[in-house]
């Protein structure tokens, strides 16, 4: 048996749930960066498949664009056209099956969405309805069946809301940690702070990442980089157009339970966990000023200080609190900005750089929803030598359209 085939069998043994022990001098060493949840998935997969993994990260796991994230598991109306709302059904899937190998904190119990806009409601019921077709249990739903689902919710008598029973949400911290620690049961190295620096090639083909700590002999480079500009154009020799936009997330002290579903409204969107702290996402981006500007400029994931942290924390409260009125009682423990690593034609990056065919370049936005099927489907590329078909769609080597679906 040949080193590919034996690697397919691996694969497949290990995909479908079978954890194999491969022989170390057939082992395929991966170096993973970025240790975002996407990132945790692939090392995850590769691992479970039986690849030598090495996760490194320049802070450590979830301190970028998974930290925060609203972290809403979803195939909603934005994931358009057909072929990705699949892609991201399969995420959903497999997060249910994820969770409960690994007892991962994922609540499910579906989302409620409406906008304030007539002509944005009518079109909402338009793509709930095309989702249906598509086999998405959603449907537009009304005030009696609203009170039921969510009893404190406070909204108008007259306002229809589209609700998508299949969907969840999940603590993308504990997640990634979770995924990262069953990788390393099963061999993987994770290593932070660990900076990617450069690729080594010899005659074409990788021989070893260069790291702040060393370099690591490997035959293949992921780059989970998510929103980061510099990693695909310097170390792939292939650059990515993003629209990478910054969103903030508070999150409350534990509260009485208040909802019990993701609930999507004008102004905001929210979600309670199952430690009973409620998660706060804005949905209109950072004010545009030139203060904004210059605080935005380095891309920084924490706000230069506490009080302005705060400031933005209890504005988004005040704003939930027009939904559900209890909140204006929570108390804002820790407040984020992520930011959203979002392809300019809003879909995923997924393949071998055409310029360094050993390095994979794995950039999304939507990566809480499509990590566990991602993670299944590269580790598979990478291991069984082969493309998948259903990945050709989003490739590095695509044109890119600039389309704004949300």
């Amino acid at each position: 048996m040949d080193r590919r085939t034996l690697l397919k069998s691996l694969v497949a043994a290990a995909l479908a749930g079978c954890d194999p022990l491969p022989t170390e001098t057939n082992r395929l060493r991966v170096v993973v960066a970025g240790a975002g949840i996407v990132g945790a998935s692939i090392a995850y997969h590769l691992a479970r498949a039986g690849a030598s993994v090495t996760v490194i990260d320049k802070l450590g796991p979830a301190t970028h664009a998974s930290r925060g994230t609203f972290a809403w598991i979803n195939a909603t109306w934005a994931k358009q056209p057909r072929h990705y709302h699949a892609l991201s059904q399969d995420g959903v899937a497999n997060w249910k099956d994820l969770q409960q190998l690994l007892t991962l904190p994922v609540r499910w119990g579906g989302s409620l969405e409406w906008f304030d806009n007539d002509e944005r409601q009518e079109l909402l019921a338009a793509q709930i309805a095309e989702q249906a077709e598509w086999g998405e249990p959603a449907r537009m739903v009304g005030a009696s069946e609203i009170a039921e689902l969510e009893p404190d919710l406070n909204i108008s008598s007259g306002v229809s809301v589209a609700y998508s029973p299949n969907d969840g949400a999940v603590d993308p911290v504990i997640a990634t940690q979770r995924l990262l620690a069953a990788a390393e049961r099963l061999g993987a190295t994770v290593s932070y702070p660990c900076e990617l620096l450069d690729a080594s090639m010899s005659s074409g083909r990788l021989t070893s990442v260069e790291t702040s700590l060393g370099p690591i002999a490997a035959d293949r480079l992921v780059l989970a980089t998510g929103a980061a500009p510099g990693p695909p154009g310097r170390i792939a020799g292939i650059d990515i157009p993003q629209r990478s936009t910054p969103g903030v997330i508070a999150l409350t002290n534990p509260m009485p339970r208040l909802m019990n579903r993701v609930i999507v409204a004008p102004g905001v969107h929210m979600h309670q966990r199952d430690d009973g702290r409620i998660v706060l996402g804005e949905q209109d981006g950072a004010p545009g000023n030139e203060a904004h500007a210059l605080r935005l400029e380095g891309r920084p994931n924490d706000f230069p200080d506490e009080i302005t942290a705060r400031q933005h924390g209890d504005r988004i409260r005040e704003i939930a609190t027009r939904f559900v009125s209890q909140i204006a009682d929570a108390k804002i423990e820790a407040t984020h900005i992520g930011w959203r690593p979002l392809p300019i034609d809003g879909h995923p990056v997924l393949g071998a750089s055409p310029a360094r065919r050993d390095i994979y370049i794995a950039i999304m936005h939507s990566g809480v929803s499509l990590a566990p099927v991602v993670g299944q489907l590269v580790a598979r590329e990478l291991i069984e030598d082969a493309a998948i078909e259903r990945l050709e769609r989003y490739r590095p080597t695509r044109t890119f359209e600039q389309i704004e679906r949300y």
